[in-house]
């Protein structure tokens, strides 16, 4: 059964446990899938109200698009899980002769190269979310805004979370060029879309304590 089809007790047990997954990388794409679920949940509290009628039809767009947001992170709790799996096992890999080595370090420098890529994958469907949960906040139902706000900070942390499983990786790696490089496409979008979101919550405390 995958991870994400257990019940949430367990899924929480087992990441409280010495257990090599889940982890910090599954968990952000779950907290992920919850900030664009929430989300989407805006959208369904806005659609088909007649006060919300001229924005019936992008807030349906967004809708389609922030629920395949919500299943391509639900995807990759498990594909997270996946590609740890492998890499957990090279570190105790047996390595005695120059042989061993130069072929454990080949293998180790590709297994870190494609555990950068599902956080890396994480935080571009959260940086979406935080798009689309801006849509929200601003025309979705004014009942459910907080929810609109809360769906941009959720998504915020996922990527600050999945951000630092790509440094731990790239931080092992001997090529230093496509760590720099991996490392950037982080550094990019951590300088776009945390301030995206927080502009998203500030915006709804504001109607809020208006």
């Amino acid at each position: 059964m995958k991870y994400a089809e257990r019940s949430c007790s367990w899924f929480v047990d087992e990441l409280a446990s010495k257990a090599p997954v889940p982890g910090g990388g599954s968990v952000s794409a779950l907290v992920g899938a919850l900030g664009a679920a929430l989300g989407d949940m805006v959208g369904e509290l806005t659609v088909g109200k007649k006060k919300y009628a001229d924005v019936e039809n992008e807030i349906k767009d967004c809708m389609q698009e922030v629920c395949q947001v919500k299943d391509q992170l639900m995807a990759l709790i498990q594909q997270d899980i996946d590609i740890f799996e492998p890499l957990s096992a090279l570190y105790g890999m047996k390595a005695d002769t120059d042989e061993e080595k130069a072929e454990k370090a080949r293998l180790m420098e590709k297994a870190l190269r494609q555990a950068c890529q599902v956080p890396l994958d994480i935080m571009e469907q959260c940086a979406r979310a935080i798009e689309l949960s801006a849509v929200f906040a601003e025309k979705g139902s004014r009942l459910a805004v907080s929810d609109a706000g809360a769906s941009a900070i959720l998504c915020k942390s996922a990527m600050q979370a999945a951000s630092l499983n790509v440094y731990i990786n790239t931080n092992s790696m001997k090529d230093r060029e496509k760590a720099a490089e991996l490392n950037q496409a982080c550094a990019d979008m951590l300088a776009k879309y945390p301030a995206m979101a927080d502009a998203v919550f500030g915006a709804v405390v504001a109607q809020l304590k208006k």
